[in-house]
């Protein structure tokens, strides 16, 4: 693949060091810790109220109970308010990020009781270069699509219990011979027993990269998605299984056991993408662990580091007759630091695959031993300065990505080459935190000259 140039090199690593060796003797209490401390506050002056009610001559110290009691419930519902409700610049909600959802995807947990109905959806338009890189007829034709539509459905049975999920409409139109799907994307049920763990089952998203959990047109600067988080990390990926998550001060964390990739799906230039199993009659012959821990450094840094371990031959064998084992281990280190009107995000991440070569022969093509790949994106609100709503968002990604990062040796003299660059350029505006118009200019290259660039632009909500 592409090497990272040295001053790409040093620029992840100083990000990447500064956000995990931060004031972490400074973590601050998270809103639920500080929630219950107020709530236990206010149950120790009740107590102590209704004892001098009952004494004679404490006029003065039951005002001054009656007041401090004043004083910690305003906080507390200053914060119960802040929890449920408020979203940050880019129109994300920090709580529903430590559950791995985004807003919309999250609106269950912030109703008493009952039904909830969010979702999202977005429409792209995408115009190809006529030509490829390396001067040739590009054959490709300019498309208009609805992307997706997508609804939250979600029943909040008590404080304690709850469903949620993620009904996906692909592309306008589903049936035989046309483009669309439908599919679910999450369907779980989650046990809240305390903030510091949870218990989930159901369809879950495997919890790697960023775009993968927080998918939503506004939460992202391009477009499209990133095109490493749709070709290396695999997004939207979910699977069937049960795990924890929590969070404990500014650190929090999701841990699941599921179905795992199924080899059969594997390919030169999607690697693992087409081994998601989405809960359609998985094979369950092998299981995966994944999981992930993201620490808030100080306000507005984020470092994290996430992955994913399991065998994918799930029973299947070559024609030889031999067993595949598979074993996929993922890993990504993410960081992602916000700063007034800036936001930046970097990802590094990297895929080794065992029986590269049994699997090959399964599929029929190449298939890469370790895929790997990297980015790194900035954009700046230039109206973060007079606060409101809007935002407008120039935004710059560098991406770099290969799905033959390395080979069987068997297929190391094919001349394979499986590295793609992309520059995007674009902007992003929002005149409310739900809704992103986006146009970008995407600069695609790849050793071959066979890469075609292409302008895009989108519009995306969500509720």
């Amino acid at each position: 693949m592409n090497t990272i140039p040295n001053g790409w090199w040093r620029g992840i690593a100083v990000l990447l060091c500064a956000l995990a060796l931060g004031p972490l003797a400074g973590l601050a209490d998270t809103p639920e810790e500080r929630i219950r401390e107020l709530e236990r506050q206010v149950r120790e002056l009740t107590t102590e109220l209704r004892a001098l009610q009952q004494a004679p001559g404490s006029d003065e110290r039951l005002d001054e109970l009656a007041r401090r009691i004043d004083i910690v419930a305003e906080e507390l519902e200053r914060l119960r308010g802040r929890e449920v409700g408020a979203t940050v610049p880019g129109g994300e909600d920090p709580a529903a990020r430590r559950r791995g959802l985004a807003p919309s995807a999250a609106k269950v947990y912030r109703i008493e009781r009952g039904v909830s109905v969010g979702g999202y959806g977005e429409m792209l338009y995408e115009n190809f270069d006529s030509r490829t890189d390396g001067g040739a007829p590009s054959e490709t034709t300019d498309r208009f699509d609805l992307k997706r539509v997508i609804i939250y459905l979600g029943y909040k049975f008590n404080d304690r219990i709850l469903f949620n999920s993620e009904i996906e409409y692909e592309h306008a139109v589903a049936g035989d011979g046309a483009p669309g799907q439908l599919a679910i994307e999450q369907a779980f049920v989650d046990f809240l027993i305390d903030p510091r763990a949870n218990v989930r089952a159901g369809m879950v998203l495997i919890p790697v990269g960023f775009i993968n959990e927080l998918h939503e047109p506004p939460t992202f600067f391009s477009a499209d998605r990133p095109v490493l988080e749709r070709t290396i990390i695999p997004t939207t990926w979910g699977e069937l299984g049960v795990g924890v998550f929590g969070e404990s001060g500014r650190i929090s964390y999701r841990a699941f056991l599921t179905t795992s990739l199924d080899a059969a799906g594997f390919s030169s230039a999607s690697g693992i993408r087409g081994g998601r199993q989405k809960g359609a009659k998985a094979r369950a012959e092998d299981f995966a662990l994944s999981g992930r821990v993201d620490v808030d450094v100080a306000p507005g840094l984020l470092v994290g580091v996430a992955g994913f371990t399991g065998k994918t031959g799930q029973g299947r064998t070559t024609g030889a007759g031999a067993p595949i084992d598979g074993k996929v281990t993922l890993w990504d280190l993410h960081a992602e630091w916000r700063w007034k009107g800036l936001r930046a995000r970097a990802l590094l991440t990297s895929i080794d695959i065992d029986d590269a070569d049994l699997i090959s022969d399964l599929v029929g093509e190449p298939v890469g031993s370790k895929l790997s790949g990297w980015y790194l994106e900035a954009g700046w609100d230039l109206l973060a300065h007079r606060g409101g709503e809007q935002e407008l968002i120039p935004f710059v990604r560098r991406e770099e990505l290969d799905t033959l990062d390395e080979v069987q040796a068997a297929f190391a003299g094919m001349g394979l080459d499986g590295s793609l660059s992309v520059t995007t350029l674009g902007l992003v505006y929002k005149p409310i935190p739900q809704v992103a118009i986006k146009l970008d200019f995407q600069n695609f290259s790849n050793d071959d000259g066979s890469s075609v660039d292409q302008w895009n632009a989108a519009l995306g909500f969500m509720f």
